[in-house]
């Protein structure tokens, strides 16, 4: 893994990290990344799987929030009317969104030949950035086997930086990409988590805000805020659909912590799930029982989820290595300029 915030001795919060500071500290997500570089090309897919089983037959408890909706997402609606997930999110740039939409349905389909026939349709999640400036995305690079790949490669290490959706990405100026962190909550005396993954690609030049104060210059024009962030929270603590949109709600205090302020051209969104919730697609059963968090307790999550973004972003420019993209465009390195 290449350097992430704390390696330079800052940090975001008070509340402990998971073992791995990683959205795989929840126990059964898996990340994956398929990352596509070739001259001008640099772009890629990244999956996020709630759990290794069949999603579409046990789907967990979903819920989104659109911060700001200059974005090109798929799914979000029925998120949030139905309250599940019920196939792997897939992040990749804006221009391959129906693309990765069509694998998720056929790999679908493959697990369950009733959907569309005798069972309902499949909703399929995909989020995206646009990597424009380091990417040629008019080559509509991005495939149905790149989102194959990035699904078969799912484990528990998260590489972080420019890899998979993450490859071409830009950050309040800098290289972005993909991050990940991770907070642990004590309730009824036992362990739980809070993990947020971050796609990054926002963020006005000079506008970056670090913990300790400082405001790092990426030495690039500052232009209009047109980017876009997708921030993906997993935990598993047992939550109402309403307690995990309100929870889902926090990751924008992080970005906020950051110096972002949601700019019209940017599309910030996030997507967040509880592996503690699942739904039987062939429940028998009338009436089925879902225990919940006592919300006199919630403002733990709230504060883990803005943590743990604000350490997401950070982790994602810090992994980043500086890059020259298309047509010449290039980025610096967080790390560059922590280490000047």
């Amino acid at each position: 893994m290449n350097a992430r915030i704390r390696d330079f001795n800052i940090l975001c919060g008070t509340m402990p990290t998971g073992a791995m500071n990683a959205i795989t500290d929840v126990p059964g997500v898996l990340v994956g990344h398929h990352t596509i570089k070739d001259g001008d090309i640099n772009t890629g897919v990244t999956a996020i799987l709630p759990h290794s089983g069949n999603l579409y037959r046990r789907k967990v408890l979903a819920a989104s929030e659109v911060i700001n909706g200059f974005g090109k997402s798929t799914g979000l609606v029925q998120i949030n009317e139905l309250g599940s997930l019920e196939t792997p999110i897939l992040l990749t740039n804006t221009f391959g969104v129906g693309t990765c939409a069509n694998a998720l349905i056929r790999d679908a389909i493959a697990q369950n030949p009733d959907i569309g026939r005798t069972t309902a349709t499949v909703n399929p999640v995909v989020c995206e950035c646009n990597d424009g400036p380091l990417n040629d995305i008019q080559a509509l690079a991005v495939t149905e086997d790149h989102a194959r790949l990035a699904l078969k490669n799912a484990g528990t290490h998260v590489a972080e930086g420019n890899v998979g959706a993450g490859t071409g990405m830009t950050c309040f100026g800098f290289k972005g990409g993909i991050g990940t962190a991770s907070r642990v909550i004590k309730l009824d005396g036992n362990d739980y988590h809070v993990g947020v993954l971050a796609l990054t690609n926002f963020g006005r030049a000079g506008d970056l805000t670090l913990p300790d104060g400082r405001r790092p210059d990426p030495r690039v024009k500052s232009e209009a805020e047109k980017g876009s962030v997708i921030l993906i929270l997993a935990t598993d603590i047992p939550l109402e659909h309403r307690q995990l949109q309100r929870v889902t709600k926090r990751c924008g205090a992080g970005l906020a912590r950051l110096g972002a302020f949601w700019g019209h051209g940017s599309g910030d969104i996030a997507v967040g799930f509880s592996t503690a919730v699942t739904f039987d697609h062939d429940e028998k059963s009338d009436l089925i029982s879902i225990q919940a968090l006592n919300e006199n307790r919630i403002d733990q999550l709230f504060r883990a989820a803005t943590e743990a973004t604000q350490e997401s972003v950070l982790n994602s420019m810090c992994a980043a290595d500086a890059m020259t993209g298309r047509a010449g465009n290039s980025r610096l390195s967080l790390r560059n300029w922590l280490e000047a």
